[in-house]
This record gives C-alpha cells, sequence and structure tokens, in this order.
C-alpha cells in the first residue's frame, strides 16, 4: 500500500466514524475545528472547550500538551507532523475521545496509557523499530507499524480487534517471526509490504484468526523467478477455513504467475477474491485451467494494464468466460472482447464496465442463461438494436446497465424484441433520442435515460404498465410526461431539462407518484406555473425532491433567481372568468356611481348648456355676419305670454341688457296701431329671436303669430335664429294641433330650459348671452322709441 491509499482509507474511517456520532452533536459546526496545514508548533491555545472534532494534520513537529484541557474531545487528527516521541498519557483526561490518528509521523517511542473510550487507533507509516503493543489497549481498529516479532504482539494477544493494520518497514525479511500473527485476534487483517522491493518474505498468514485478509504492494517480476515466496504464502491459505476474503493491491508481476495465483487461491476456502491496480509483464501462454474444487463465489479483477500488446488474448478470455463461479467482475483492464463460455455457465453477475467492448461480444451466446445482472457500462457500443439481438439469449436477465457509451436507436432497424425476464435498464450518457421509447422491454420496472438527446416522450409510446423509476434527467425536455403510460410510476427524476410550464394537474394524473425530482428547470412564472406551485403545497414535502432551493423563476427577468415558493401573483389575474366578472362588476359600479352622481348634480343639464353653447358658437362662424350687420337693430326679439311678463321684466331683461345687449321688445319698439303683420320689421332687424315657452305661451294666440313669423325667416334667411327657452315644462297634450309647428320645433331643435336653483343660472345667463351676442354697426343704436303698448295675454 502506498501513503496515498493509506491516506484515503484513513479519511474513509474518519467518515464512518463521523457518521456513527453525528446524531449525539446538537450543533455540529460548533464542535469541529479543522487547523490542518497551518504551520502549528503548538496546539492552539483558544480552541472552543465544546470542541468534538479536531484536525491538526500537516503542519510541523506539535506538542500536545494543551489537549488536556479539551474533555469533550472525541476525534483527533495529528497526522503528517513529523512528531518522534509521544506520552499517550497526556489524552489521560480525555475520556471521550474515540478516535486518534498518530499516522506519517516519525515516531520510534510512545509511553502506554490509553484513554478508556479509545476506539481508533492508528500508528502507522512511523519509524518503530519494534511494534508500539501496549496492553491497556481496548479497540476496534489498530494501525501499526516495524518489523514483526512475536514477543510484540504477545501484550494484545488476549483482545479482540475487528481490523489490524500492519505496515512493515524496509527492514522486514530480516528480524521477523513467521509465526507473530497467530497472536493477533482479529477479524480483518491488512499487511501493507515495503515498496519497490522484490518480494522474498517469510511470513504464514493462515495462522490468522481474521476472516478478510488484505496484502498490498507485491513485486514478483525477476525473469525465470516465479515468485515463489508470495505464492508459497497463497499456499498455505489452503490450510486456513476460516478466511472467505481476501484483497489483493499494487501488484507488479508476470502473466505466468497471475494465472498462478489465481488458480492457488481457487483451491482454498475463499469465497471473495478482489484484485486491484495490477501491472502485468512478459507474454501471456496457453496453459489449462483447473476449475474443480473451489468455494470461490466471486471474483473481481479492477484496474490492469500490460507491457504486451501483441500477444493473443483469446486465453485469459477463455478462461474467464468458463469460470464456474457466480459473480465475475473484469473492469478497467481495457479488454477489447469476452468469449461466450463454452457450455452452460453459472453466471448470476457479470461486470465488465470500463473496458473497450464492442457491439461483437456475446453474439448468439446461449449459455448465459442463468444471467441476472449485466454491467457493460463505459465501453465502445454503438447501436441499441445490437443491444437487444446480444441479450435475447439471457432468459434470467433482469438488470443491465449499457450507460456511458455511444448508442443509438434507429426505428429504421426494425428489430426491438427485449427479452420479457428484464425489469432495470440503465441507458443514461447516450447519445438517443425520442425514438428510444419505442425500443423499450414491456416489463421494465426501472428506467434510466439521464444525459441523452432526448427532446420529448412520444404520447404514442408503448404502455409500460410496470414501469415504477424514471430518470430522464440532463435532457431537452419541455413538458413533463403524463402517466397515461406509465401508469405504476412512483420516481420521477427530471431535472436539468427544458421544462417552462410544468402543468398544474401532474400530481392528479400521477396518483402513485411519491418521489419528483424537477428542479433546475428554466421555469417560466406565469399564472400557469402559480397552479403547479399550489398543486406541490398539496403533496407531502418529501415528495419533491430539491424543493424549494432547486426550484427557481428563470423568465420573466424581473422573476429571474426567485424561487418558485416566494413566486406570488393575483389570482384575479390568473382567472379569466373571475377577470371579466370583476371587470364587468366595476363597470357597473362605476355606472351608477356616475348615473347617480349625475343625477345628484344634474349633471346632464350642464352637458346639454355646454353642447348648446358650442353649437351656437359653430353656427355663428359659418353665418355671412358682415352683410346682417347693416340691417341688424337688435340682438334679439322677445315673444312671450303675457302672464310670464314679471319673468321677462325681471330675470331676463336685466340679465342681458347689463351686457349691452339690445331687445326688440313689442312694448317698447312696435308702432302703435299697426297690426302684428306691419310690424314684423321688428323681428327681421333683430339677430335672434328668442321665445320663453309655457304653458300660456301655448294658450297665446299672439305668441303663435309671432313664432310663425319667425319660423318664416328661419326658412327663407337660411340660418338658424330662432332660440327657445322653456321657463316651465310643457306636456305634450297641453300643446293644440293648431301648434303644429311649435311641436315640430320642440320636437327637433334644442331648447334652454331655465334652471330653478340659482347656482346653475349663471351658465344659463352665459349660454343665453352667447347666442344671441354679435357685432352691431353703429348708426343701428339710434332705434326709435314708441310709446308703452300693453301686452296680449
Amino acid at each position: 500500500m502506498t501513503k496515498t491509499d493509506s491516506i484515503i482509507i484513513d479519511f474513509a474511517i474518519i467518515f464512518m466514524l463521523l457518521l456513527a456520532i453525528k446524531i449525539q452533536l446538537s450543533d455540529e459546526s460548533e464542535f469541529l475545528v479543522d487547523r490542518s496545514k497551518t504551520g502549528l508548533i503548538h496546539v492552539p491555545k483558544d480552541l472552543s472547550l465544546k470542541t468534538t472534532i479536531l484536525d491538526l494534520s500537516q503542519n510541523s513537529e506539535l506538542w500536545t500538551s494543551d489537549i488536556l484541557s479539551l474533555s469533550k474531545l472525541r476525534i483527533l487528527i495529528i497526522a503528517h507532523n513529523r512528531m518522534q516521541y509521544l506520552d499517550i498519557s497526556v489524552f489521560k483526561f480525555n475520556q471521550e475521545l474515540e478516535y486518534l490518528d498518530l499516522s506519517h509521523n516519525k515516531l520510534k517511542k510512545i509511553s502506554c496509557h490509553s484513554p478508556v473510550n479509545l476506539k481508533h487507533l492508528d500508528l502507522s507509516f512511523n519509524a518503530f523499530d519494534f511494534l508500539p503493543i501496549c496492553k491497556e489497549f481496548g479497540i476496534q481498529f489498530l494501525g501499526l507499524s516495524a518489523t514483526l516479532q512475536k514477543s510484540s504482539v504477545l501484550p494484545i494477544a488476549h483482545l479482540h480487534i475487528n481490523k489490524v493494520l500492519l505496515v512493515l518497514g524496509d527492514p522486514y525479511g530480516e528480524k521477523e517471526d513467521t509465526e507473530s500473527l497467530q497472536d493477533l485476534n482479529t477479524e480483518s487483517l491488512h499487511i501493507v509490504f515495503p515498496t519497490r522491493k522484490e518480494f522474498h518474505f517469510i511470513l504464514d498468514v493462515s495462522v490468522s484468526t481474521a476472516v478478510t485478509l488484505e496484502l498490498s504492494n507485491i513485486k514478483c517480476v525477476l525473469p525465470n523467478n516465479g515468485c515463489p515466496y508470495f505464492l508459497n504464502i497463497l499456499s498455505k491459505l489452503q490450510k486456513n477455513s476460516r478466511l472467505s476474503n481476501l484483497t489483493l493491491k499494487n501488484i507488479e508481476t508476470t502473466w505466468y504467475s497471475f494465472l498462478t495465483i489465481l488458480q492457488l487461491v481457487w483451491h482454498t476456502s475463499i469465497e471473495y477474491f478482489s484484485i486491484s491496480n495490477v501491472k502485468l509483464r512478459g507474454q501471456l501462454d496457453f496453459r489449462n485451467f483447473n476449475y474443480f474444487d473451489t468455494s470461490l463465489k466471486a471474483l473481481s479483477i479492477r484496474h490492469v494494464i500490460s507491457d504486451g500488446f501483441n500477444m493473443p488474448q483469446s486465453h485469459i478470455y477463455k478462461i474467464l468466460s468458463n469460470m464456474n463461479i457466480q459473480n465475475l467482475t473484469v473492469s478497467g483492464t481495457h479488454m477489447i472482447h469476452m468469449v461466450c463460455p463454452s457450455q452452460m455457465s453459472p453466471f448470476l453477475h457479470l461486470d465488465f464496465s470500463n473496458n473497450l467492448l464492442t457491439d461483437m461480444v456475446f453474439n448468439n451466446c446461449g449459455n448465459l442463461a442463468r444471467l441476472e445482472t449485466l454491467n457493460l457500462q463505459m465501453n465502445q457500443f454503438k447501436k441499441l438494436g445490437n443491444i437487444v439481438r446480444m441479450t435475447k439469449e439471457m432468459k434470467s436477465l433482469q438488470k443491465l446497465d449499457i450507460s456511458q457509451n455511444s448508442l443509438r436507436y434507429d426505428e429504421n432497424e426494425g428489430y426491438c424484441s427485449w427479452i420479457i425476464s428484464l425489469l432495470s435498464l440503465n441507458m443514461s450518457s447516450n447519445i438517443l433520442t425520442d425514438s428510444v421509447f419505442r425500443c423499450l422491454p414491456p416489463r421494465i420496472k426501472v428506467l434510466d435515460l439521464h444525459d441523452n438527446r432526448i427532446r420529448s416522450i412520444p404520447k404514442d409510446v408503448t404502455s409500460l404498465e410496470a414501469l415504477q423509476e424514471l430518470n430522464v434527467a440532463s435532457n431537452s425536455l419541455s413538458h413533463l410526461p403524463g402517466c397515461d403510460s406509465f401508469s405504476s410510476l412512483s420516481v420521477l427524476t427530471i431535472d436539468y431539462n427544458a421544462i417552462s410550464s410544468p402543468p398544474a394537474h401532474f400530481f392528479q394524473s400521477c396518483q402513485k407518484i411519491r418521489s419528483i425530482k424537477a428542479g433546475n428547470n428554466p421555469f417560466q412564472c406565469s399564472c400557469e406555473l402559480r397552479e403547479f406551485i399550489q398543486s406541490i403545497g398539496q403533496v407531502s414535502s418529501d415528495m419533491v425532491e430539491g424543493w424549494p432551493n432547486s426550484y427557481k423563476c428563470d423568465y420573466p427577468e424581473s422573476y429571474k433567481g426567485t424561487l418558485l415558493k416566494d413566486f406570488h401573483v393575483s389570482p384575479l389575474s390568473c382567472n379569466t372568468a373571475l377577470l371579466i366578472v370583476t371587470l364587468g362588476v366595476t363597470r357597473l359600479v362605476f355606472a351608477v356611481t356616475v348615473t347617480v352622481l349625475c343625477i345628484y348634480f344634474d349633471l346632464p343639464w350642464y352637458l346639454r348648456m355646454v353642447y348648446q353653447w358650442t353649437q351656437t358658437r359653430r353656427r355663428a362662424r359659418n353665418i355671412p355676419l358682415d352683410e346682417l350687420q347693416r340691417t341688424l337693430q337688435f340682438h334679439a326679439f322677445i315673444s312671450y305670454s303675457g302672464h310670464d311678463s314679471a319673468w321677462v321684466k325681471n330675470e331676463l331683461l336685466p340679465n342681458l341688457e347689463k351686457e349691452d345687449v339690445w331687445i326688440c321688445l313689442h312694448e317698447r319698439n312696435f308702432v302703435p296701431g299697426k297690426s302684428i303683420v306691419e310690424n314684423k320689421n321688428c323681428i327681421e332687424k333683430s339677430y335672434k329671436s328668442i321665445f320663453v315657452l309655457s304653458p300660456n305661451f301655448v294658450q297665446s294666440e299672439w305668441c303663435h303669430y309671432e313664432l310663425y313669423f319667425a319660423h318664416h325667416n328661419l326658412v327663407h334667411e337660411a340660418f338658424d335664429n330662432l332660440i327657445l327657452i322653456l321657463l316651465e315644462p310643457i306636456p305634450k297634450y297641453a300643446i293644440p294641433n293648431s301648434y303644429h309647428k311649435l311641436k315640430t320645433l320642440m320636437a327637433q331643435r334644442t331648447y334652454l330650459e331655465w334652471p330653478k336653483e340659482k347656482s346653475k343660472h349663471g351658465l344659463f345667463w352665459a349660454n343665453l348671452r352667447a347666442s344671441i351676442y354679435t357685432k352691431l354697426m353703429k348708426q343701428a343704436k339710434e332705434i326709435p322709441i314708441y310709446s308703452s303698448i300693453s301686452r296680449p295675454p
């Protein structure tokens, strides 16, 4: 084992221990202190008394006396500090200390005094001449480094230790006791031999009580040597019936020795054999392999490189394919092919991941009928149809992993008939498109299609009623799939796609969903999304994975980055029917309010006045006044009933004449003794004729004649010179039929209505003056004034 491997193991153990004690920490951030790589030479004195985990690794040579005050300390890491001496009694007051890592220092000696609760002690990769073992040790993990001697192991012979790590120094092989391991009472033993040194050690691991054995740093490359020392160690394992797990790491040897190692282990009690980080030299010669009499259940070969590039590889393929074991892993070996077993194989699980296998592997192979799991991840497969054909004879296959290849599916290939036994299929990280949904196993339960080129799930996809878990993350999907074709779907992963507006009825249509992961999509925060957010609030919080931090608005720009749970929009703006009703009610209320206000403030009357004034000004601009002004002597002629003379004299005349308006009034301007016809020149010389309408006006014959003459002028003079003032309302039935001209005028023309409210009088007079005022010639001011004539009623 290299130092790097040891560091990895150390940190893995630390991680597991942290998980074990995590639930006991009320506030983890308060107790964790990391002062590694800070150049310390003393333990800091400013540490909190609540410190539970302390990392002081990779500093200078430390003095540890200052740790006494940390009574709650549980984990202490002082690795890589060049420490040369340690008095373990310094930790006697740290009664909670469970994990102590002193590896990778320069310790040559330690004093014995173990804390009561210490479970993990790592003294490996130090400079001890002899194993630093104390009888006080009562721990679960013990890491040691030194020359192995029986006398040094005796103090802990009575202890039961779960795992022992022995790092043998460079002098190993000179003073070791070959049977010293028999006094180690442990379930797991890991021995690290010196690196860069030809293996020539004598050690009897068969006397160990270990059930799991790991050997690291094995180098047997001398020509014509055959690696006798190491093979001798393995041969003795046949006598150890307790050993069931064997791991070999960091091996450098020949092809011949490699196959010999396989053969020796084959005939032991070992059930699980793992080989990793192997470098092979030389050529592979054909040789027979004895498959009989084995206890082996699983063989794992990982990360193999070879300097023999031109040798025939079919020999090793045949040896591996015909092994009568249940589990075989050959991963990271640059293997380009694998042959079909020559007879019905007992393989249940095959792992050929991270190799160079192509579509030609296992063609027409009928001897893998018992295979249940096949892992072909990270190879060179191109066509999905070839995978379908390759597995058609694997009648028991339930789980297939063909991820991280270059798989495509072309519907024109035609053939797509999966075996019905397949329940789990991983096709992630390929270049598959929407068409893959037309080539799926009919009874599939778990389907992984993440990181492909899928844009949509076809609506006419074959019904997958058994599908329970679907992963389509990291594609280009724009919609959440419905459950019409996936009636049993319970887990959906669809994050990192292009979904902007997921449907609000998703959870209603997919009743069996118990977990959905749809975060990190470009959500468009709109009314449709609001309904989806509301539907999330109606389901269990554990059902929506990543909620709420992974669910953010992407559009519009004003909401970008906003968490969906913080997105709020008015219900009114999202409900068209409600919006229409609200607008309708608002308009109705407004109309009623305006109507009431108009009635209350008599607004229609004001509007009529303004309209009439505007119309009067417009008509005045269209009349040729230059010609008229030469003949006009009065601004207006007033016709009224004698019964209304009080209003005329008290209201009408004063308000007009005070503004320099000249009025023709029969009582002042008619010539006595002449008839109405003879006096009609007064009407003709007036710019306007004002008729004061009332029920009294209707009953006056005099008024009727004046109205007749004025209407005659209206027809022949071609301009509007009549002004009607309604002093009092006149019922239609009160107007005699002979007054048809009056009826016509009141029906066709607007009139000024005398307001009873004084506040309206000002506007009335202004409107009337604007209607009759015009500039008269100077000579017209000399108007003959006759004696007053009484006005007939």
